[in-house]
């Protein structure tokens, strides 16, 4: 596979707000389905639909445990990379409330 692809690939499983979410979660602790669903209020079918994408994207790993399947994050650099996302949005939204106000953005 082309680098680029599997760039676009990875950033593409990162750009749903469910997946983006589960990414977050598991930055603390690896977890089962049966613990993520409820976390995110979600069905565990159409939560397995979310783990399938970020699995084939390189995002996470699974390993089984008796009958659970457990998720972690496969690259420490995935947590990194919501890490910036996370603070590019609190710069945003503080730019807007200032953009609001009428203060001058720097």
């Amino acid at each position: 596979m082309e680098k680029n692809q599997f760039q676009s690939d990875m950033l593409k499983a990162l750009g749903h707000p469910t997946r983006l979410k589960v990414v977050k979660i598991l930055s603390d602790k690896e977890q089962c389905v049966c613990e993520l669903a409820p976390a995110l209020n979600t069905e565990q079918s159409n939560l397995s639909k979310h783990l399938s994408v970020l699995k084939k994207a390189g995002v996470l790993v699974s390993r089984k445990d008796g009958l659970k399947v457990i998720y972690a994050i496969k690259h420490f650099e995935i947590v990194a990379i919501v890490k910036i996302l996370e603070d590019i949005t609190k710069n945003e939204v503080s730019n807007l409330h200032k953009s609001l106000l009428g203060e001058e953005i720097k």
